[in-house]
């Protein structure tokens, strides 16, 4: 196997390139997505808490809150009529209808972040990954999996938030959204929550560490390492 030499030109190539690479680099855009019930929230609370460098972006919703939820903490609530409204004038960067309620994710929060080098999380449905990964493809896309369909039953019966209708309908559109794992990145079996976490975590860390982003951002120890 021929193994190319390293010049002097090369290194001197080289250590200009990372003198004049831009000194912030692009945040990471991570989709995390799951059928409901799969725990995809909880997992995503717990990896903001122990990750204080991602964002997580939120979402504006026509759903009624919940139990202890809150305006610009939890969601940003608002009606339908407001909701079309904003659609139309090209706010949101995605948006789907998901078991009746329409979402969707602010494009100039999400751009702005990014901007400024910050990871940027969306918990969002398969149709509004499929939608970010069309006009950011190079975003992360993650989905979550229940052990199995008595379980994913068990946790949306015990939440004790949904009437049996609700439920049943989101078990019904569960399977439509399990379907759809296939266009994700990676694919996380969400039995044993800590192993789910650490494995939302490695994923998290080996993006973080592309080469792209690694130049970027040690760009003046490359630029050491490579000086004559």
């Amino acid at each position: 196997m021929n193994i190319p030499a390293v010049t002097g030109d090369s290194r001197a190539d080289a250590a200009s390139a990372a003198q004049t690479a831009p000194a912030a680099s692009q945040g990471t855009l991570f989709i995390v997505a799951a059928p409901s019930g799969a725990g995809k929230s909880t997992l995503v609370n717990a990896l903001l808490e122990r990750d204080p460098g991602i964002s997580l972006s939120i979402s504006h919703t026509t759903r009624p809150p919940r139990p202890g939820e809150q305006y610009g903490r939890h969601y940003f609530f608002v009606d339908r009529e407001r909701f079309e409204r904003e659609i139309a004038e090209g706010v949101f960067l995605e948006h789907a209808e998901v078991h009746g309620n329409l979402y969707g994710t602010s494009r100039r929060v999400v751009e702005g972040l990014l901007a400024e080098g910050r990871d940027v999380l969306l918990e969002i449905d398969w149709q509004g990954a499929r939608q970010v990964r069309a006009v950011m493809p190079d975003c992360v896309s993650v989905f979550i999996l229940p052990p199995s369909r008595a379980e994913l039953e068990r946790r949306l019966r015990g939440r004790g938030a949904d009437a049996p209708e609700v439920i049943e309908r989101r078990l019904r559109n569960s399977r439509e959204e399990i379907a759809h794992a296939q266009e994700f990145d990676y694919i996380i079996v969400n039995d044993r929550f800590e192993d789910a976490l650490a494995d939302l975590q490695a994923i998290v860390r080996a993006v973080r560490l592309r080469t792209a982003l690694q130049w970027r951002r040690h760009q003046a120890l490359i630029a050491e390492l490579l000086a004559p």
